[in-house]
């Protein structure tokens, strides 16, 4: 009889876990998928480029689910588990938003899987995350003290989220376009103070109590920052938006959506 019970227990926290994997994967995909410019990303790139867009995705999600996950359950097999059923969510979560909202090209099947890759990476960052973002009570931390190397994928994670959020708006290739190179010094240093503001503030794991500011800056804030400016470059490379333009031109565009990524990463920490 306990053993019936402690089965039902399982399955009803697995159902809970899976409901919070839905709300996440919409609450985080939403913004990506009432935007005009991804719908039209999923026709018009590269077959070759979405494919490598969902390959790269998936180390990532692993690390997440390695430390966030939508379930309590750890271990390589888990997480491998986890990732595939976020991105089963992530897939059945876009595909009926992108029908409701008469946005999938269904009539061609290239563009329609095409749609729907493009929206699936978001969706299952969502999903991941969700335990921490929608659990009653707060989920447990599985960064620990002293794990700096978790800390930095934390803060790639948030990069890129916010980076793939922008990325594909023409406005942020406009604001690159009419930005000089003074302008885009100061963007960088605006964004190495923000990050920098909230790495000595929310109190990064291996960041001991008496660190100086200084120390944190060169800990946490400046490799930080290089993640920002990595995974802007990565980002706007493979969605193709730096195709034709000029050292100069791609430089600062790199710089422009490094900005927002910055936010994604100090944020991070917040959210995951």
């Amino acid at each position: 009889m306990s053993s019936r019970h402690g089965g039902q227990a399982v399955r009803s926290s697995y159902v809970r876990d899976l409901g919070r994997a839905f709300g996440g994967a919409l609450l985080f995909s939403l913004p990506l998928l009432m935007t005009m410019e991804m719908w039209e990303l999923g026709m018009a790139l590269e077959p070759w480029r979405q494919l490598l867009y969902l390959v790269i995705s998936l180390p990532l999600l692993y690390g997440l689910a390695h430390y966030a996950g939508f379930t309590n359950r750890r271990g390589t097999l888990q997480n491998i588990l986890d990732v595939l059923v976020a991105v089963l969510v992530a897939a059945v979560t876009a595909s009926v938003l992108l029908t409701l909202m008469g946005a999938w090209e269904l009539a061609n099947t290239r563009v329609a899987t095409g749609q729907l890759v493009m929206q699936t990476v978001p969706a299952a960052i969502g999903a991941l995350v969700a335990r921490k973002q929608l659990a009653a009570s707060g989920a447990e931390d599985r960064i620990h003290k002293g794990d700096y190397f978790g800390e930095l994928f934390l803060m790639m994670a948030g990069a890129l989220f916010l980076a793939l959020n922008l990325a594909p708006t023409e406005e942020m290739q406009l604001v690159a376009y009419r930005i000089g190179p003074l302008t885009a010094l100061a963007v960088m240093a605006l964004s190495l103070v923000l990050l920098h503001l909230f790495v000595f503030e929310v109190g990064f794991a291996g960041q001991e109590e008496k660190e100086t500011p200084m120390g944190a800056f060169m800990h946490f804030t400046v490799p930080g920052y290089a993640i920002c400016l990595l995974a802007s470059l990565l980002i706007l490379s493979l969605l193709g938006m730096n195709d034709g333009h000029g050292i100069g031109a791609i430089a600062a565009n790199t710089v422009v959506l490094a900005f927002p990524a910055s936010l994604g990463a100090a944020a991070a920490r917040l959210l995951v």
